[in-house]
Formats: C-alpha cells, structure tokens, sequence
C-alpha cells in the first residue's frame, strides 16, 4: 500500500492498464477513507490547542452593530456584538460573555489599538466561532448549551468603563466611550428578548473578567423581574503585587488606564486615598458587589505571570523568559516565586469565600482564559479538581446543585492540568 499512496493515478494507469489501474485506485480510495475515519474518531494523545474530541464543528454567528447612544469604538466606528438565539428549554435563558484583550495605557498604545478588532469594529471578524461556554454542543457544553449567548466585543481599552464625552487629543479620533457601549449594547438586547429573560448570567475572560467585576451589579439592576441573574469572571482577577523588580508595575499601568479614559468616576465607594488605578483592580471592586458571583482563575495565571509578575524592565537579563513561556522550564528559585504570587491570589480572594452564594474554582494549572476553548471548559483533557470540570463546577455553582469552593493545590500536584507553552511572548499593548 505505501507504494500506491506514493504513485500518482496517471501513471498507475499507463503502468497496470485500464482494468488493473482502477482496482488499485478503488484500493487507493479505501486505504484513504480508512485513514481519515481512523484518525478523525481517535483524539491525538498530545492534544493540539484546537482538538475536537468528537465535537461537531462549531457554530459561526454573525456580527450585529450598535448604533447611537454616543457609543463609539475607539475610532469612532460602532460597537458591535454576535447573538446566537437560544432553543428548548433554554429559549429564555441568557448568556452574555464580555470580550477580553487587555488596555490601553496612552495615546501610543491606544493608536496602535484603534487599528485592529480591540479598538475598532470596521476590523472585527463578522463571522466568529462560539465555543467553549458559548457553544450549542450539549457535549462541550452541558449546562447552557441550548440558552440564548452573545459575545459582546471588546473596542474601548479599558474594560467597557471608560467615560470622556468629548473626543479626546484635538479631535483626532480617540473615543473613551465603554460606559456608553455597554450601556447601548444592554439597551439593544433588552428590546431582543434579555427583559424577558427567567435567568441570566453575565461572564467575560480576561479584561472582560475584569469587566464582569464591573459591571456585575450593573446587569443585575437592568433584570428587576428575573428570578436569576449571576455573574462569573474567568482569569479577570488580576493582582495588585510587586513584581521581580519590586515595582507594582500593573498598578501603575492600571492608573495611566485610569487617568486616560477617567475610570475613576465608575467607582464612587473607592477611597479617595487610593490612586486610581487601585480602585480598578477586582480586589476592590468585589468588596461592595452584590450579586453572586463565580472566580474561575488559575492560580498560575500565565498572562499575569508575564505581565504583573514579571513585566517588560524588570527582567533585564532575560532570566525569566524561559519560565514565562513554560512553566516546566521554570527553575526552583522562580517556582518559589510562583508559589508565593499563588498565596496572593488567596489571599486575595479569602474574604470572598465565606460569602454563601459566591463559587470559586481555582486550578494550579499555567493557563489564561478557561471558559472559552472546548479543551479548558469541558473536554476529556480539561483540568478537574475534585473530579468536576470547570463547566461542571460552574454549573453546579449556577443551578444551586451544591456549594462550589475549589481550590487546587499546588504546581505540579494536578496532572489533569492542560498547561500553556508559548511560541512566543503575549503581546501587550
């Protein structure tokens, strides 16, 4: 057989004749077929970052634009969301996932911003894939499958909270307006069908976890008649720590966000004796929401590792840049250091886990974002704590089935764990 797989038709024709040749391109055909039903039924033992598992392939949902409401983009373009209808008995339920992609500190990084899909719909993809907590696969996603799930996108740089009126540098073109998106983009579901919804959960991942923060209470206060309305952030739990240089590097970071796009406003309960940026972090914001609430966070979260732990400047030798990239390459004295930015992130959150109607899932996994890739939510290779995926916890949390407070233990104790290796470093902007 390798030597027919290896021979094109034409010249097996001229060599074995008509009646020969085409046994041997039916032999061909079969040995092919065989192939691709083989391997396509068998997951790969090294998953690749996109395995299927016998999933179908995933649903494309077109993108809507939001006109009016001085809701702008960065560049002035609309914002914009993907809305995927709910069926069965999910028809009035609702799933909103706010986008995430980190912010923009100054008019540079903003200017580069505005270029792309994070800072402009007129560079939005109008077709995206819903998967992971936003699929319609039963299989890949048990608990909400079949409810009404929008994907709300991320163009304003500073977790839908910024609120300039005017357009700033001249008139330039920079718009700081995501107050005003999220306000448009919930005006616009509402007269779709979320006023009526019997439940509701609002959920975003990275900055848009931070977003979730944000605006939890926000959402819960536009639903007065649904019996259900929660929230959960997935590794938005960003922290307020020194880095290996002992600089608060993301601090200040989060006060040139705060300055540019004057987030403070959105966080009148923050002490006026913190900086601004203080009051941007999860941490604070927490404190006074009221709603409940889900933290789903590695505690090795690979982008704070990258960017809070160990930032641009405070690395110059570039001793971390291996362990950045792969958690295995990490030398005893930097896991040390993980370890300790993982009891932060306890700490962090231990005044959140006595609040009865909060769940948490923190895994040990070196991972960004878990609850939008089938491999991270809910797949034969997700991590498990305690036996449940994050989906399953989650769910459990959702549907009051049972108290969910998991906490995993440390690097490298969990081998369901489905770890980051980077090509190359994440990209700041």
């Amino acid at each position: 057989m390798p030597g027919l797989l290896s021979t094109s038709p034409a010249l097996l024709w001229r060599r074995l004749g008509h009646r020969s040749a085409a046994f041997a391109l039916a032999l061909l055909a079969a040995a092919l077929l065989f192939t691709f039903f083989r391997y396509a039924a068998v997951p790969s033992a090294s998953p690749s970052p996109f395995p299927t598992y016998g999933h179908r392939l995933p649903t494309l949902v077109d993108l809507t634009l939001v006109y009016g409401r001085d809701a702008l983009c960065l560049d002035g373009t609309p914002p914009g969301y993907h809305f995927l209808p709910g069926f069965g008995d999910g028809s009035h339920s609702w799933l909103l996932h706010l986008e995430g992609g980190s912010w923009c500190r100054n008019f540079k990084s903003c200017a580069r911003r505005k270029k792309t899909n994070l800072g402009s719909s007129a560079h939005m993809d109008t077709r995206v894939k819903f998967v992971g907590i936003l699929s319609d696969d039963e299989s890949q996603n048990p608990d909400f499958y079949n409810w009404n799930k929008v994907k709300i996108r991320y163009c304003d740089g500073a977790s839908f909270s910024g609120h300039v009126q005017d357009q700033v540098k001249n008139g330039t073109g920079f718009f700081f307006r995501g107050q005003r998106i999220w306000e448009a983009v919930m005006a616009d579901l509402l007269s779709k069908g979320l006023s009526r919804a019997k439940q509701a959960f609002l959920t975003g991942c990275s900055a848009g976890g931070l977003s979730t923060y944000i605006h939890c209470d926000d959402f819960r206060a536009l639903l007065p008649k649904t019996p259900t309305v929660k929230c959960l952030a997935d590794g938005g739990f960003f922290l307020d720590v020194e880095d290996i240089a002992g600089r608060r590097y993301m601090r200040a970071f989060y006060n040139d966000v705060a300055r540019l796009q004057d987030v403070r406003k959105k966080f009148p309960n923050c002490s006026p004796d913190m900086e601004p940026g203080q009051c941007f972090f999860p941490r604070e914001v927490a404190k006074s929401i009221t709603t409940p609430m889900f933290i789903l966070n590695p505690a090795y979260d690979v982008w704070q590792v990258e960017h809070v732990l160990s930032p641009e400047g405070s690395d110059p030798q570039n001793l971390w840049r291996n362990c950045r990239m792969d958690i295995t390459k990490c030398s005893s004295k930097q896991l040390e250091i993980l370890q300790g930015f993982r009891k932060a992130l306890l700490d962090a959150i231990n005044e959140f886990k006595n609040r009865r109607d909060w769940g948490m899932f923190i895994d040990s996994c070196f991972i960004h974002c878990q609850s939008m890739k089938a491999i991270t939510w809910h797949s034969p290779s997700t991590a498990r704590i305690n036996n449940k995926t994050a989906a399953e916890a989650v769910g459990d949390w959702f549907f009051d089935r049972r108290e969910v407070k998991e906490i995993d233990c440390e690097y490298p104790c969990n081998p369901t764990c489905y770890n980051t290796v980077l090509d190359e470093p994440y990209k700041e902007d």
